[in-house]
Protein backbone atom coordinates (compact mmCIF):
# COMPACT_ATOMS: atom_id res chain seq x y z
CA UNK A 1 0.00 0.00 0.00
CA UNK A 2 1.34 3.45 -0.97
CA UNK A 3 1.04 6.22 1.60
CA UNK A 4 0.09 9.58 0.09
CA UNK A 5 1.89 12.63 1.44
CA UNK A 6 -0.39 15.24 3.01
CA UNK A 7 -0.40 18.16 0.63
CA UNK A 8 -1.77 21.66 0.95
CA UNK A 9 -1.35 23.93 -2.08
CA UNK A 10 0.81 21.18 -3.64
CA UNK A 11 3.28 21.38 -0.73
CA UNK A 12 4.22 18.22 1.20
CA UNK A 13 3.42 19.75 4.58
CA UNK A 14 4.89 16.85 6.56
CA UNK A 15 8.29 17.39 4.90
CA UNK A 16 7.92 21.16 5.33
CA UNK A 17 7.37 20.79 9.09
CA UNK A 18 10.20 18.20 9.35
CA UNK A 19 12.54 20.63 7.57
CA UNK A 20 11.58 23.48 9.91
CA UNK A 21 12.13 21.21 12.93
CA UNK A 22 15.56 20.10 11.67
CA UNK A 23 16.70 23.68 10.96
CA UNK A 24 15.37 24.84 14.35
CA UNK A 25 17.48 22.21 16.12
CA UNK A 26 20.54 22.58 13.83
CA UNK A 27 20.54 26.09 12.27
CA UNK A 28 23.54 25.27 10.04
CA UNK A 29 21.20 22.99 8.01
CA UNK A 30 19.35 26.10 6.81
CA UNK A 31 22.37 27.68 5.15
CA UNK A 32 22.40 27.45 1.33
CA UNK A 33 24.43 29.08 -1.43
CA UNK A 34 22.89 29.49 -4.86
CA UNK A 35 24.86 30.32 -7.98
CA UNK A 36 24.57 31.27 -11.61
CA UNK A 37 27.33 31.48 -14.20
CA UNK A 38 26.82 34.23 -16.76
CA UNK A 39 28.38 34.82 -20.17
CA UNK A 40 28.01 37.95 -22.28
CA UNK A 41 26.99 37.20 -25.88
CA UNK A 42 26.58 40.52 -27.74
CA UNK A 43 25.28 44.03 -27.00
CA UNK A 44 22.66 43.51 -24.24
CA UNK A 45 22.51 39.72 -24.60
CA UNK A 46 23.65 37.53 -21.71
CA UNK A 47 23.20 33.84 -20.97
CA UNK A 48 23.23 32.47 -17.44
CA UNK A 49 23.48 28.82 -16.50
CA UNK A 50 21.96 27.47 -13.31
CA UNK A 51 23.13 24.01 -12.34
CA UNK A 52 24.67 23.66 -8.87
CA UNK A 53 23.84 24.91 -5.40
CA UNK A 54 25.23 24.14 -1.95
CA UNK A 55 23.51 23.30 1.30
CA UNK A 56 23.88 21.08 4.34
CA UNK A 57 27.61 20.73 3.63
CA UNK A 58 26.99 19.25 0.16
CA UNK A 59 26.94 20.36 -3.46
CA UNK A 60 23.67 19.59 -5.25
CA UNK A 61 22.90 19.56 -8.95
CA UNK A 62 19.44 20.48 -10.19
CA UNK A 63 17.64 17.69 -12.06
CA UNK A 64 18.32 19.71 -15.22
CA UNK A 65 20.64 22.55 -16.12
CA UNK A 66 18.65 25.76 -16.58
CA UNK A 67 19.59 28.45 -19.06
CA UNK A 68 18.36 31.98 -18.45
CA UNK A 69 18.62 34.47 -21.29
CA UNK A 70 18.57 38.23 -20.90
CA UNK A 71 18.59 41.05 -23.43
CA UNK A 72 17.40 44.62 -23.71
CA UNK A 73 14.57 45.95 -25.87
CA UNK A 74 15.57 47.59 -29.14
CA UNK A 75 14.86 51.08 -27.75
CA UNK A 76 17.56 50.33 -25.14
CA UNK A 77 20.00 49.15 -27.85
CA UNK A 78 19.34 45.42 -27.48
CA UNK A 79 17.84 42.94 -29.92
CA UNK A 80 14.78 42.19 -27.72
CA UNK A 81 15.51 38.44 -27.81
CA UNK A 82 14.75 37.86 -24.12
CA UNK A 83 13.42 39.54 -21.01
CA UNK A 84 15.63 42.30 -19.64
CA UNK A 85 17.57 42.13 -16.38
CA UNK A 86 15.06 44.35 -14.54
CA UNK A 87 12.24 42.10 -15.79
CA UNK A 88 14.18 39.10 -14.43
CA UNK A 89 14.43 40.95 -11.11
CA UNK A 90 10.66 41.50 -11.09
CA UNK A 91 10.12 37.82 -11.96
CA UNK A 92 12.43 36.76 -9.12
CA UNK A 93 10.50 38.98 -6.72
CA UNK A 94 7.08 37.76 -7.93
CA UNK A 95 8.00 34.09 -7.83
CA UNK A 96 9.69 34.29 -4.42
CA UNK A 97 6.84 36.23 -2.81
CA UNK A 98 4.34 33.77 -4.30
CA UNK A 99 6.27 30.68 -3.20
CA UNK A 100 6.77 32.11 0.30
CA UNK A 101 3.06 32.92 0.58
CA UNK A 102 2.01 29.46 -0.64
CA UNK A 103 4.45 27.55 1.59
CA UNK A 104 3.57 29.51 4.72
CA UNK A 105 -0.14 29.17 3.97
CA UNK A 106 0.34 25.41 3.56
CA UNK A 107 2.20 25.23 6.88
CA UNK A 108 -0.84 26.86 8.49
CA UNK A 109 -3.28 24.54 6.69
CA UNK A 110 -4.70 27.36 4.52
CA UNK A 111 -5.81 26.18 1.07
CA UNK A 112 -5.35 28.56 -1.84
CA UNK A 113 -7.01 28.12 -5.21
CA UNK A 114 -5.02 30.69 -7.17
CA UNK A 115 -2.37 33.39 -6.74
CA UNK A 116 -1.54 35.96 -9.39
CA UNK A 117 0.62 39.03 -9.21
CA UNK A 118 1.41 42.06 -11.32
CA UNK A 119 4.63 43.98 -10.85
CA UNK A 120 5.96 47.26 -12.18
CA UNK A 121 9.42 48.69 -11.63
CA UNK A 122 10.26 52.34 -12.40
CA UNK A 123 13.75 53.00 -13.76
CA UNK A 124 15.28 56.36 -14.76
CA UNK A 125 18.07 56.07 -17.35
CA UNK A 126 19.70 59.26 -16.04
CA UNK A 127 21.24 57.14 -13.27
CA UNK A 128 22.37 54.25 -15.50
CA UNK A 129 23.83 56.64 -18.11
CA UNK A 130 25.68 58.64 -15.44
CA UNK A 131 23.90 61.85 -16.42
CA UNK A 132 22.67 62.81 -12.95
CA UNK A 133 24.46 61.54 -9.83
CA UNK A 134 21.34 62.24 -7.74
CA UNK A 135 19.29 59.71 -9.73
CA UNK A 136 19.54 56.14 -8.53
CA UNK A 137 20.87 53.54 -11.04
CA UNK A 138 18.34 50.97 -9.90
CA UNK A 139 14.59 50.94 -9.66
CA UNK A 140 13.09 54.04 -8.11
CA UNK A 141 10.08 52.04 -6.94
CA UNK A 142 8.57 48.60 -7.41
CA UNK A 143 4.85 48.01 -7.13
CA UNK A 144 3.56 44.49 -6.41
CA UNK A 145 -0.15 43.70 -6.61
CA UNK A 146 -1.31 40.30 -5.40
CA UNK A 147 -4.56 38.66 -6.45
CA UNK A 148 -5.54 35.64 -4.35
CA UNK A 149 -8.45 33.24 -4.63
CA UNK A 150 -9.12 31.45 -1.34
CA UNK A 151 -12.09 30.87 0.93
CA UNK A 152 -11.13 33.50 3.52
CA UNK A 153 -12.58 36.58 5.18
CA UNK A 154 -11.14 39.95 4.13
CA UNK A 155 -9.14 40.06 7.37
CA UNK A 156 -7.74 36.55 6.78
CA UNK A 157 -6.92 37.47 3.17
CA UNK A 158 -4.91 40.50 4.33
CA UNK A 159 -3.07 38.34 6.85
CA UNK A 160 -2.38 35.71 4.18
CA UNK A 161 -1.13 38.29 1.69
CA UNK A 162 1.44 39.53 4.22
CA UNK A 163 3.09 36.08 4.43
CA UNK A 164 4.82 36.38 1.04
CA UNK A 165 6.56 39.72 1.65
CA UNK A 166 7.28 38.81 5.27
CA UNK A 167 9.14 35.59 4.48
CA UNK A 168 10.43 36.04 0.90
CA UNK A 169 14.27 36.04 0.67
CA UNK A 170 14.17 38.10 -2.55
CA UNK A 171 11.76 40.66 -1.04
CA UNK A 172 14.02 40.95 2.00
CA UNK A 173 17.14 41.31 -0.18
CA UNK A 174 15.57 44.12 -2.21
CA UNK A 175 13.94 45.92 0.69
CA UNK A 176 16.94 45.79 3.05
CA UNK A 177 19.84 45.60 0.61
CA UNK A 178 22.52 42.95 0.70
CA UNK A 179 26.32 43.29 0.66
CA UNK A 180 27.76 42.40 -2.75
CA UNK A 181 31.44 41.53 -3.05
CA UNK A 182 32.86 42.12 -6.54
CA UNK A 183 36.14 40.65 -7.74
CA UNK A 184 37.76 40.58 -11.17
CA UNK A 185 40.21 38.32 -12.90
CA UNK A 186 41.69 38.35 -16.37
CA UNK A 187 40.60 35.77 -18.95
CA UNK A 188 43.53 34.34 -20.90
Amino acid sequence: MTVQAKRTNGVDTERLHETAKAVRSTPKLGEFTFQVNNRWIDAGQNQSEVNLFAGQGQIFAHKSKFDLSADEPEILLGSDSAAGPVEHLLHALASCVTTSLVYHAAARGISIERVESALEGDLDLQGFLGLDPTVRNGCQQIRLKLRIKADLTDEQLQELSSLGPTFSPVFDSLRNGVPIAVSTERID
